[in-house]
């Protein structure tokens, strides 16, 4: 299944954000968008949703307009993992990941044993499933996260669109995340993944899409794209791209920030 944008201008009336956006994504492929604050990958992925429709051009999903896709029937397909994770009310870990279950039920119908298993199936995916009695808002940064993403599962959807999963994580979690986010790209899931670090272009393997004055500047695989000149281009700061070479432990490139 594919997700793609054909000639697409996106932002609001009166205000282009991104221009001539021509890109798509396969499942089974992880892609990290790329760009500075303000760039537009908040106005992308709000259009990639259904938030805004597109100024002009069209989204494509399965070969089908999004904006004739039935709501819920796009909510089976596609699923969005936020940057804030708060929850105004102090449910359980497992009740928060049966709330992905929704666009799976019928009008007025509750969760039943199927949805229960399925939930638990993506705690277990998760290696979470001890924390399915504890309360959401007594959770870890790291471990509301992880419940958040069980939680888009849920939806058993093809494609993942995440907005910075690792904001405001610890080291450790950060790295908990993106090995996270490899192992479900080996489900074949499509994952669109906006992220301020290139190094997880590198861990993920993944290919990238680079937001940069007014459009999707430069897309491919990471060993391709995410250069030293790349990087002064976008972020405006010098920093080294190495390749880690024979090391048994770790074989792909690292960014060094040159301060």
């Amino acid at each position: 299944m594919t997700f793609e944008l054909q000639n697409t201008s996106l932002g609001y009336p009166g205000h282009i954000v991104l221009k001539d956006v021509n890109y798509s994504v396969s499942t089974g492929e992880i892609v990290c968008v790329l760009g500075k604050n303000g760039a537009g990958k908040t106005t992308l992925f709000r259009t990639l949703l259904g938030v805004l429709k597109p100024i002009s051009g069209k989204i494509l999903l399965d070969g089908k307009d999004i904006e004739k896709w039935n709501r819920k029937h796009f909510a089976q397909k596609v699923a969005y993992i936020p940057q804030a994770r708060s929850l105004p009310f102090p449910y359980t870990v497992k009740e928060v990941v049966l709330f992905g279950r929704t666009s799976r039920l019928s009008v007025f119908s509750s969760p039943g044993k199927k949805d229960e298993l399925i939930a638990d199936e993506c705690l277990d995916m998760l290696n979470i499933r001890y924390l399915g009695n504890r309360i959401f808002t007594q959770l870890s940064g790291g471990e509301q996260q992880m419940v958040i993403i069980a939680r888009a599962l849920a939806q058993q959807p093809a494609f993942l669109i995440m907005d910075e999963p690792t904001s405001s994580l610890d080291f450790g979690n950060q790295i908990k995340i993106i090995r996270q986010v490899n192992d479900l790209k080996n489900n074949s899931l499509g994952i669109i993944m906006a992220t301020h670090s290139p190094d997880h272009a590198f861990m993920c393997d993944a290919n990238v899409a680079v937001v940069h004055n007014g459009t999707v500047w430069n897309t491919g695989h990471a060993n391709d794209i995410v250069t030293e000149e790349m990087l002064k281009e976008i972020y405006g700061v010098k920093v080294r791209v190495k390749n880690l070479g024979n090391n048994p432990d770790c074989h792909r490139k690292v960014c060094i920030p040159m301060v």
